[in-house]
């Protein structure tokens, strides 16, 4: 299992945010994603999990093998967190029992029967990040996954990231963090930031 991407260009609307973005990983292997905010960092993220296409260059991943965290927490306010992980168990085949150990890894067997819209930004950004560990997908895609998290629960995300490269998986993560994973790189998407090209001045062609 790898992943690829050569000379990725990406879109964020109509403008080109980065040019030619090069990196290779295998299995094991994490990557950490940095540069300024607004640099394209979502943007890249989106585009290797499938939900944006790239602008021009070649990815070479299997998208069955990815699963996603991006902003937004990806829970179910109406259901409970016991609730939320059966339903994400059923979506990814990986079943109760799986659900059920996921829970009890990330400390939330003793909200199970709180309903998601009363937990704390907090505990919806554990619980939205929990289905990660439960998807049984190799490779995963987190942006900024420690935002709204204190540093225990820091801490806890940071070993689940390692355990999963550890094992064998892939992950890349953008986080303005410095993340104790052994087995992390950083790729500064600064390199790789579009410069606007200037158009062609008719008038001065016969002076170039």
């Amino acid at each position: 299992m790898s992943l690829s991407a050569k000379n990725i260009d990406c879109r964020r609307g109509d403008r080109l945010v980065l040019a030619g973005v090069n990196f290779t990983l295998a299995a094991g292997e994490c990557l950490i994603l940095r540069g300024p905010n607004g640099v394209g960092k979502s943007t890249l993220l989106r585009v290797l999990a499938g939900l944006a296409p790239a602008a021009g260059g070649k990815l070479d991943v299997d998208p069955d093998q990815i699963a996603y965290a991006g902003h937004l927490d990806a829970i179910k306010a109406q259901l409970t967190v016991a609730e939320n992980l059966l339903f994400w168990a059923g979506v990814y085949g990986t079943g109760a029992a799986a659900a059920q150990a996921t829970m009890d890894h990330f400390g939330l067997d003793i909200m199970a029967d709180r309903f998601a819209h009363n937990l704390s930004a907090g505990q919806k950004r554990r619980l939205g990040l929990a289905r990660l560990h439960l998807s049984g997908r190799s490779i995963w895609l987190l942006d900024e996954p420690t935002v709204s998290l204190d540093a225990e629960h820091v801490a806890l995300f940071e070993a689940a990231f390692a355990d999963h490269c550890a094992g064998g998986g892939i992950a890349i993560i953008s986080t303005h963090l410095d993340l104790a994973i052994p087995s992390a790189r950083t790729l500064d998407l600064g390199q790789f930031k579009s410069r606007p090209q200037t158009e062609a001045n008719p008038f001065l062609e016969d002076f170039v």
